[in-house]
């Protein structure tokens, strides 16, 4: 199995790896991975996005056809293909991206026979850390809707989890079993994952139960949601059927401002974590 990323050796060059997930579908985590990926580019970081779920949305958000996604996170994930030639660049200037294909919805079932199963993704990602070829600041991985082996080697090749949120009833129940998760992966696989943030989702202030549902999340967790909250908003739904992160479709709009402000709040507590 290849050296784990954390090795003293290469961690000057190892990008940081956030894993975008939360096991409940319709939060806005695919939104959030294409959105915040663009802004964080925008701000001159290299990005890459990691499609790990096989609905491919981030993957179309970003602008990448179907018939060009041969080489896909499927084929890393099995070893057909390596890190770099299953990297697409996009239209925006910094930001890269390992599409998704319906061919990863079988994964789950092939990944259980082959070797070191959950560290693929990880193994794959150390490749280019110790050939010292890597060129990217940040990675974000856009893990599917549920808690299964591919989340599994989202979460082994992370340093942290960023937890999209949805401003609704149930969204207390849903993170505690994302955080109990997130727990037994640390005891038992990695031990550095660590909870990065919760940005909280489909926010509408027009609505108390919004307001109820942020109060209570932040009781409950502290500095560890972020301030910027991501509001309702129709640009932010229309963006993906052009192919565009919103901060391209309508830079103006306060979908897009949310992002550019949620990426801005983001390396500052990047910066203050490597302090």
């Amino acid at each position: 199995m290849v050296e784990t990323r954390h090795n003293s050796a290469i961690s000057t060059v190892a990008p940081r790896i956030l894993a975008i997930a939360n096991q409940k579908g319709g939060v806005g985590k695919t939104t959030t991975a294409v959105n915040l990926a663009t802004a964080l580019a925008a701000c001159g970081k290299k990005v890459l996005v990691i499609d790990l779920d096989p609905q491919g949305n981030a993957s179309t958000g970003l602008g990448v056809p179907r018939g060009a996604r041969d080489k896909d996170s499927y084929a890393l994930l099995i070893g057909d293909v390596s890190l770099p030639e299953a990297t697409v660049a996009t239209e925006i200037p910094g930001l890269s991206i390992v599409p998704s294909s319906l061919d990863l919805s079988g994964a789950e079932l092939e990944l259980v026979n082959l070797e070191a199963r959950e560290y693929r993704l990880r193994d794959a990602v150390a490749r280019q850390v110790l050939a010292g070829a890597w060129r990217h600041d940040f990675v974000l991985i856009d893990c599917p809707p549920s808690l299964g082996l591919l989340t599994l080697n989202a979460f082994i090749a992370a340093d942290a989890v960023l937890v999209p949120l949805q401003c609704e009833f149930y969204a207390l129940e849903g993170l505690s079993q994302l955080i109990r998760t997130v727990e037994r992966v640390r005891k038992t696989f990695n031990p550095d994952l660590d909870i990065q943030g919760v940005v909280l989702t489909m926010f509408d202030r027009r609505n108390n139960l919004s307001e109820m549902v942020a109060d209570d999340v932040r009781s409950h967790f502290g500095d560890k949601v972020y301030h910027t909250v991501i509001p309702r908003n129709v640009r932010v739904s229309e963006a993906p059927s052009h192919g565009l992160p919103v901060l391209l479709y309508d830079m103006k709009c306060a979908g897009a401002q949310a992002y550019i402000s949620l990426a801005g709040e983001m390396l500052k507590r990047e910066r203050s974590l490597a302090a």
